[in-house]
């Protein structure tokens, strides 16, 4: 006796086997609230950001950051901040009230109006001391001050309506 083979053809392929462990995506939610629960006791003890700014505008912003270092005002940029990001720029525990922050668009116009004449650069910086910046090769701006109330860790929101 001769058996005959059908031709393939997709639309007649036989059934997959279904399986039978039914339970799986409820091991997979379990594997990953385990997962989630160790991650959140992990990084309970160790908090990395001390100033963090959070940018809530729909555009990409351009942040440098004025602080007290050992006596001396220093200015740092640039940090580059994409809509609804937030980015750590003081690592370390906040030991200064006032924290100066100045924010451009990328056009490079400010979007922030500050009080406080500082220095910043147009590639990334380290600027010790805030006076006598045209004189020493860079660029005066105007940071504005924010008050930490003397907290170890502050976060700042850019809003489309920033002082």
């Amino acid at each position: 006796m001769r058996l005959r083979r059908r031709p393939y053809c997709p639309r007649f392929r036989p059934r997959q086997q279904r399986r039978r462990s039914a339970d799986l995506p409820g091991r997979t939610k379990l594997a990953a609230l385990l997962g989630g629960a160790l991650l959140l006791i992990l990084s309970a003890g160790k908090a990395h950001a001390e100033f963090t700014v959070c940018n809530q505008t729909l555009d990409v912003v351009n942040l440098a950051v004025g602080q007290k270092v050992d006596n001396a005002d220093q200015t740092d940029g640039w940090w580059t901040i994409g809509a609804n990001q937030c980015v750590n720029v003081i690592r370390e525990e906040l030991t200064n009230r006032y924290i100066y922050i100045y924010a451009t668009d990328v056009f490079g116009h400010a979007i922030l109006n500050g009080s406080t004449e500082m220095c910043i650069d147009r590639r990334r910086f380290s600027i010790r001391g805030i006076d006598e910046c045209w004189q020493r090769g860079h660029i005066a701006a105007r940071f504005i001050e924010v008050d930490t109330l003397e907290q170890a860790r502050w976060t700042y929101f850019l809003t489309g309506s920033s002082p």
